[in-house]
């Protein structure tokens, strides 16, 4: 009876064995071979959602411009070709989410590049973070973008510097005492930008009473008569208006046809071409922070881009030109030093990204994902941007 149950117990521990070994772990790679070399995929994709429609589709055409530059000079990565697919947010929030869902679920991308409006960037990010894929932001600001968020990084400053940067040079450079803030209540990019700024004048001048004025407009309005009625009733020095090109000329062109001869302050949004059209004239002296200008000579990758973006282009690049092929090549960067193409190890290695010479500057991301770097000062002089000054951190 025992030498049964021995027989038994043999035959088991035999088939138990066999069965570890069919089950284990695979065979690791020989030594010094990385495993993207043990089997690679025929291509990976990149997804971008940038506004190619709506409102703010001029914002996502100039970006489209650096990333499309920067995938054509860096098509491929650890051996495998890159896709890059496009994906219109339609300048909505809804339609943000419906884009990065549609990048990760449909495109299969490692990681995303976006978005242009940072109420586009912030519901796209809710996707990205559930999914856990990594995004690198060209050009969303506001502070809440990356906020409590693993997976979401960007190339740009953020808003409470950039309301600082204006703040200090309206104080510093143009005497400003009095100043009435006119924001786009329904995007987040104004509100944030608009309080930074309040917030930074007053410590400035060490003067509350200095914000003389403070009232809203709406996305897409046309008639911006009140609002400016209102603050000029205060006699201001200079009037900030954070919000996109679009409304900011109409509502400089406004401005100016009631009279007002004080200074007219924005920030990177009023960067696109179609401020200085629909403005015509009453473009001239505005001023504005931004993320870079040809000019301001912000790192030693500036001319050589600069030299690539006008052969393909026949002019000089935007600020959104420039961050779009610098978040590009942030997000190339971490695959090549993740050597992965899994999700978790680009972003573990987008986390660690430092002294990143990028386009628009030396770029270390913080703890929170934000890019330390300097912000330069543009104004409109004889109908085109011209550089002023440098700003830093």
């Amino acid at each position: 009876m025992l030498k049964g149950i021995t027989k038994i117990s043999l035959i088991a521990l035999l088939l138990i064995g066999l069965l570890a070994s069919a089950c284990g772990p695979a065979e690791e790679p020989a030594e010094g071979v990385p495993a993207e070399e043990v089997e690679k995929p025929d291509e990976i994709v990149i997804g971008v959602y940038e506004p190619m429609t709506g409102a703010m589709a001029a914002g996502g055409e100039l970006t489209m411009q650096g990333v499309d530059l920067a995938h054509e000079q860096k098509g491929e990565v650890l051996g495998v070709p890159i896709k890059l697919v496009l994906v219109d947010n339609r300048s909505d929030k809804a339609e943000a989410a419906t884009a990065m869902q549609r990048l990760i679920e449909q495109e299969g991308a490692v990681a995303v590049v976006g978005s242009y409006g940072s109420s586009l960037s912030m519901a796209g990010g809710e996707v990205a973070e559930r999914a856990g894929v990594p995004v690198m932001g060209c050009s969303p600001t506001n502070p809440l973008v990356t906020q409590g968020k693993d997976y979401y990084f960007r190339a740009c400053f953020i808003d409470p510097f950039q309301g600082r940067v204006m703040a200090k040079y309206a104080v510093e450079d143009l005497g400003v005492e009095k100043v009435a803030i006119i924001q786009d209540v329904a995007q987040d990019y104004s509100v944030g930008l608009a309080a930074f700024f309040r917030e930074a004048f007053i410590e400035l001048t060490g003067d509350p009473s200095g914000i003389v004025a403070f009232t809203s407009y709406q996305t897409g309005d046309q008639d911006f008569t009140a609002q400016l009625a209102s603050a000029m009733a205060e006699e201001p020095d200079a009037i900030y208006a954070p919000g996109y090109f679009g409304d900011a000329a109409l509502l400089a062109k406004q401005a100016r046809e009631l009279g007002f001869e004080g200074p007219l302050m924005g920030g990177d949004a009023w960067e696109a071409p179609e401020l200085i059209e629909i403005a015509g004239s009453a473009a001239e002296g505005l001023v504005f922070s931004t993320h870079y200008h040809p000019d301001a000579e912000l790192s030693p990758a500036s001319k050589p881009f600069v030299e690539a973006f006008e052969a393909k282009y026949g002019e000089r690049p935007s600020a959104f030109a420039a961050l779009g092929y610098d978040a590009y090549m942030l997000v190339v960067d971490a695959i090549e030093r993740a050597g992965s193409f899994d999700p978790k190890a680009i972003r573990d290695a987008m986390a660690s990204t430092e002294n990143f010479q990028a386009v628009t500057g030396n770029i270390t991301l913080d703890d929170n994902g934000d890019a330390v770097k300097d912000a330069v000062i543009l104004t409109v002089e004889g109908g085109e941007f011209k550089y002023l000054t440098t700003v830093s951190p």
